[in-house]
């Protein structure tokens, strides 16, 4: 059996035969594929729907599908969707109610039994946030079955990036475009004039396992430089980064900022942001019941901190501006998220720029509070001086 850590090299052939024996052992098969204008993640009957010959055009509230020169399967960057979208679904049954003639009622709770999900291409920036969703739904007090269990059994297949968009900014999140950890196998897509393959690494034993049942052949020395050649590439061509601060003090000092209203002017507060992004996690629940009222379920579904009523209280939201609600979304992601699970909420995937109606840019909010907490601080720095003075 191949070792976990070995390296190995699939041809095109050898990627579908990888397709086929997953769902040979029962598994969802979920991956990219092209529908709808945009590359979008679905279940996959085979590896020739894999999105070959398709990149994308990234920008601020810009999306478009293009043809490539090659046939890559995976040189383009996050679509509209993440794995959140399978593993923290959308609406989710949390348990039915129904009343007998006599009165009596009975509870059933909704099955946590899922599909094996088996997820192929997953972003190194998606990895990480998998990995943040796994310590804020399963790893802390209070735990999604729901999540855990197709959690639990989800099969991990990497796609190093090699071709960022022009707004992703994983290098400055520490997230990409390599993946380290996280993943039961990561392929690294190389084209060039020795052919179209894949660069292998196993990642745990489930990986090793399934490698060796798929014909493949040893790792060549070409094929490594090539594959390590073209995510260090990756690198250098970040189309957006994250201003190198440290963002959990500046979001706690910038918030009484007057960027919040510049922000609030564009916002449209329709949570878009939220939608796309792979690590928020909110949800409410709702009720719902036959016309007879015999029949009653709770349905589990996303919130998003835009919503209005997100905050509401007696008497009404919390947080009733757009001013207040775009501050609580970004403090929260890039500061406070830290206070409560010991890392950011953002992994640099660009999604909230790309998605976002009218093109508001996470990493230009960041930068402009940045200056704007710099002028406060030389402002303030003669009455600080003279404060100290005075207590001297």
């Amino acid at each position: 059996m191949t070792a976990a850590g070995a390296t190995a090299v699939l041809d095109r052939k050898g990627l579908a035969v990888l397709v086929e024996e997953l769902l040979a052992d029962g598994r969802t098969v979920v991956g990219p594929t092209v529908r709808d204008g945009a590359i979008v993640l679905t279940e996959l009957d085979s590896a020739e729907r894999l999105p070959y010959g398709w990149g994308v055009e990234l920008e601020a509230g810009h999306y478009r599908l293009r043809r490539r020169e090659d046939d890559a399967a995976f040189a383009h960057s996050a679509g509209p969707q993440s794995w959140k979208n399978f593993l923290h679904p959308q609406r989710e049954r949390l348990w039915s109610a129904d009343r007998a003639p006599d009165g009596t009622v009975s509870v059933t709770p909704e099955s946590t039994m899922g599909p094996s999900y088996a997820f192929l291409g997953v972003r190194p920036c998606d990895l990480r946030a998998i990995a943040i969703q796994d310590r804020v739904l399963a790893g802390g007090r209070f735990r999604d079955s729901g999540y855990e269990e197709r959690r639990r059994g989800a099969f991990l297949i990497a796609a190093e990036c090699t071709e960022p968009g022009a707004t992703c900014f994983c290098v400055s999140m520490g997230s990409g475009p390599g993946a380290d950890t996280g993943f039961d196998l990561a392929l690294t897509e190389v084209v060039d004039s020795d052919g179209h393959r894949f660069l292998v690494r196993v990642g745990s034993k489930s990986g090793a396992a399934l490698l060796a049942r798929v014909p493949h052949h040893e790792s060549d020395a070409v094929t490594r430089d090539a594959a390590t050649a073209a995510v260090a590439g990756a690198v250098d061509r970040m189309g957006r980064a994250m201003p190198p601060v440290n963002l959990q003090r500046l979001m706690g000092a910038s918030l009484p900022a007057e960027r919040w209203d510049d922000v609030a002017a564009r916002c449209l507060t329709c949570g878009n942001c939220t939608m796309v992004c792979p690590t928020c996690f909110c949800t409410t629940t709702e009720e719902v019941t036959d016309l007879t009222g015999d029949h009653a379920e709770r349905w589990q579904r996303w919130d998003s901190c835009f919503d209005l009523d997100f905050s509401h209280l007696h008497g009404g939201p919390v947080r009733s501006s757009a001013r207040s609600r775009y501050r609580q979304w970004l403090t929260h992601k890039l500061g406070t998220w830290h206070d409560q699970f010991d890392s950011s909420g953002c992994v640099g995937c660009g999604r909230c720029i790309v998605w976002c109606p009218v093109g508001i840019d996470i990493t230009e909010e960041v930068a402009a509070l940045r200056n704007e907490t710099d002028e406060m601080d030389e402002t303030d720095e003669p009455s600080r001086t003279h404060t100290k003075e005075r207590e001297r």
